[in-house]
Order: structure tokens, then sequence, then C-alpha cells
């Protein structure tokens, strides 16, 4: 069937009549528009956590060097190897006891000499004293007898004489006595110190922990020089030395909270800052915070470790990053309200992950363009589609 220019001229007609009206309904009622769809978020209240992130070394909190207190001493025998635990006063090694105990010897007889010097001291100056009281008497009585004159001068001399004499020998007495007590003195401090060097041939570990190096070696010989005998982690406590950025070293502060993940480490570990250091480095331009660890059975020293430092962490209202628009006045958002389009410069404060917190310049509930980068402008009309799950 063919048709005539007739027909298809009324079913063009036809086919444009219900468009036209369209258009004329649209030009006479606005909202009948068809408005681009844009996704928005709403502003909630969320858990906000400002974050300074570091890494570093694993070291002990404080290493102990264990060297001989004598010397000259071979060492006999080694009771702890590294990864041993030991407690306060633990013996670790034995050095020789042989020469120590000669030299014991000695001091002993040198002390049972000088006792008995003391005794013969003491009988001497008794005699002395004996001595000079008689010698006195006899002097004292020759000198009245020579007053009367029943007696010769010539006497009374030899008996002032033999007076003197008998003092000056009662005075060297007693100095040898104290000479002795002297000498007795000094073989007891002898004594004393060998009996010092010998209980010194047992070295022990002055603190409790964890040893992590041996240097010593069976038939050395002992000496304060060069390598200590032992070293040790007191307690066992490790910690993180924590490499800063220069600006964010002024961020942290003692007590601040850090999780702390690394290599074999299967969940984060807790830590607390517990000092900042107060210099930075002049080459590397980092500043270092050290961080002690709660666990620090599951580390090693020397480990690589990461840190996330809490610097601060409070709730507050927060969009999407990518809702964040930026300008030389500052940030702002592309506030929604009934439809219509509201550039809405905000005050933003902690950044945490893909949120950021906005301090001032909306309310909870506001919603927001979700992309700043989308192509919208201040007084556009849009049908905001809410993107619940962002938030999430």
């Amino acid at each position: 069937m063919r048709l005539t220019p007739i027909l298809m001229l009324t079913a063009a007609i036809a086919l444009h009549a219900p468009l036209v009206l369209a258009q004329e309904a649209e030009a006479a009622d606005p909202s009948a528009q068809i408005l681009p769809a844009i996704t928005v978020v709403e502003v909630a209240a969320r858990k906000m956590s400002d974050r300074v992130f570091a890494s570093g070394l694993v070291a002990a909190v404080e290493e102990v060097q264990v060297a001989p207190l004598i010397e000259g001493q071979p060492l006999e025998g080694l009771l702890v190897d590294v990864g041993d635990v030991v407690t306060e006063g633990q013996v670790l090694a034995v050095l020789s006891r042989s020469a120590l105990e000669l030299q014991r010897g000695e001091a002993v007889a040198s002390l049972a000499a000088a006792e008995a010097a003391i005794a013969q001291a003491e009988a001497q100056l008794i005699q002395a004293e004996a001595n000079a009281a008689e010698a006195k008497r006899v002097d004292d009585r020759t000198k009245q007898l020579s007053e009367q004159g029943t007696a010769p001068k010539s006497q009374a001399d030899t008996a002032t004489a033999n007076a003197v004499a008998a003092a000056a020998q009662e005075q060297v007495a007693r100095q040898s006595l104290e000479s002795m007590r002297a000498q007795l003195a000094l073989s007891e401090a002898r004594l004393e110190n060998v009996d010092l060097q010998l209980s010194r041939t047992e070295v022990k570990a002055p603190v409790a922990g964890k040893i992590i190096a041996r240097n010593a070696k069976l038939g050395a010989i002992a000496t304060a020089s060069g390598l200590p005998m032992f070293v040790l982690i007191r307690d066992g406590a490790l910690e993180l030395r924590a490499d800063v950025a220069e600006g964010d070293v002024l961020r942290l502060g003692k007590g601040q909270p850090v999780l702390l993940r690394g290599a074999g480490i299967q969940e984060p570990l807790s830590g607390t800052v517990h000092l900042v250091e107060p210099t930075i480095d002049t080459t590397s331009r980092l500043g270092r915070a050290r961080i002690a660890v709660d666990d620090y059975e599951a580390l090693r020293s020397g480990m690589f470790v990461e840190a996330e430092i809490i610097v601060s962490a409070r709730e507050g209202l927060a969009v999407p990053l990518t809702a964040l628009g930026t300008t030389d006045d500052g940030s702002y958002v592309m506030r929604v309200k009934d439809g219509i389009v509201d550039r809405a410069p905000v005050k933003t404060g902690i950044r945490d992950g893909a949120f950021v917190e906005v301090i001032d310049g909306l309310a909870a509930g506001d919603l927001v363009v979700a992309k700043a980068g989308t192509f919208v402008r201040d007084g556009d009309r849009i049908n905001p589609v809410l993107a619940a799950e962002a938030m999430n």
C-alpha cells in the first residue's frame, strides 16, 4: 500500500503534537523540568583521629654492659648464653681463684703476726710503765734526801737521769704499740681486700634482664678494657626509636597512644610516646620519638617498625575529602538545600583517612555534593541523590 503525500503530512503532524505540548507544559511549569541527578552526602558526626606516621628501629630502653671487677685472672666457667633471662645478682661467669687464695693465706699469716706483735708490744709497754714509775719514785725520794743533806748531790742527779730515761722508754713502748696496731689494721684491710677480690671472681648480673651479647671466652684473661664480657637489656624492655618529620615533631607529646606494625606482627601492638628528643638532626631534618611498647616480647632489637601516633581524637562533623574544594580564599563545599546548590565556605580540622572534620560552616544533617569537582554552580537546581554508603 502506497501513502499519498497528504497522508504522510497528517502522520507527521500527529507525532509532533505531543512533543510541542510537553515543551509548552515545561515552559509553563519549571518544576516539571528534568533536573540532573547529583550524588550528595549527609553531614554527620564521626569519630576523628589526628595521626602522625613515623618509622624506626627497635632498641633496648637501657643496655647494661657487664665487665669483670678484677683483672688478670683467667676465665674458668661461663654459666649463661645469649638469649638467657637472668635475675639481679645471678652468677654469669667464674674466674680462677688460685692466685687469690694464695694471697689470702699470706694476708691471714700477716694478720696473725701483727696480732702477736701487738701482744708483745703491750707487755713491753707494761714493763716500761712499771720501770718509769719506779724510777720516778726513786728520783723523788733521792731529791728529798738531798735537800735534807743526807744524800749527795751526785746521787740525786743520777736518780733524775734514770727517771727521765725510764719515761722515754715508756714513750717508745707506747709508740711501738701504736705502730703494731696500725700494722694490724693494715693486715686486716689486706685480708678484706683479698676476700673482696675472691668474691668478685664470680661475675654477677648487676640488674635483671635478657642477655643479647656474650664476648667472654673460656681461658681468656679477665680485663675491663676492650669489649664487655656480657651485654644485657635491663628487664628485657624494648622501645621504638621512631624518626619523625620535622613538621610533626612539635605535635608530639608524652603519653600519646601509638599503634605499631611491622613484618611478622600479626596484630598491631600498642605503645605510648614516653620521650620526644629535643633536637632535630641537622642532616636528615628528622626528629626522634621514643615509644614504649606494652608487649615487647613480640619484638626483637633491631626490627624495623612503623608507628601510627594518635595526636588527638574527638567526635565532630565530617564530610568526605572529595566533597571539599579549595580556593585562595579557603575551603568550601557545595551545600544543597531544597534542591538548590549553595557554595558554603567551611573551616576544617582533622583529616582522617577519606574524611575531613568541619569545624565551622555546616550543621548536622546538611547535604553536600559528594564530589566538589562535579559541574554544578552556585544557584543551580539539581535532583539530589543521597549516597548513605559514602559515610560508612
